[in-house]
């Protein structure tokens, strides 16, 4: 499995970024895809998951709203639709994939692509 993340850039609050994730090597219908950030001295947190197939998507409670998880199978890409951004969105976002039977177990990562906020 080989996920490659892009799309990071810095952007000024209120503004919009959208990154994705292309995956291969695999058939991903069995798959949760997950987007994690970590900022320095902070702990890594799951953003946004979603089954390949589109259903289960969850949010953490700091982005409802704002962001949307979702998937082209056509592209066999995952996408973070980020809007509203504020400066504590600033990250290195990772996307991730975990088999569906075993959905907190993210085994497969990508390199981070940084998002970085100004106010």
């Amino acid at each position: 499995v080989q996920l490659q993340a892009s799309g990071g850039g810095l952007v000024q609050a209120g503004g919009s970024l959208r990154l994705s994730c292309a995956a291969s090597g695999r058939t991903f219908s069995t798959y949760r895809m997950g987007w994690f950030r970590q900022d320095p001295g902070k702990e890594r947190e799951l953003v946004a998951a979603i089954n390949w197939s589109g259903g289960a998507t969850v949010y953490s409670d700091s982005v409802k709203g704002r962001f949307t998880i979702s998937t082209d199978n056509l592209e066999n890409t995952v996408y973070l639709q980020m809007n509203q951004l504020k400066p504590e969105d600033t990250a290195v976002y990772c996307c991730a994939a975990a088999l569906i039977h075993n959905p907190t177990n993210y085994a497969y990562w990508g390199q981070g692509t940084q998002v970085t906020v100004s106010s």
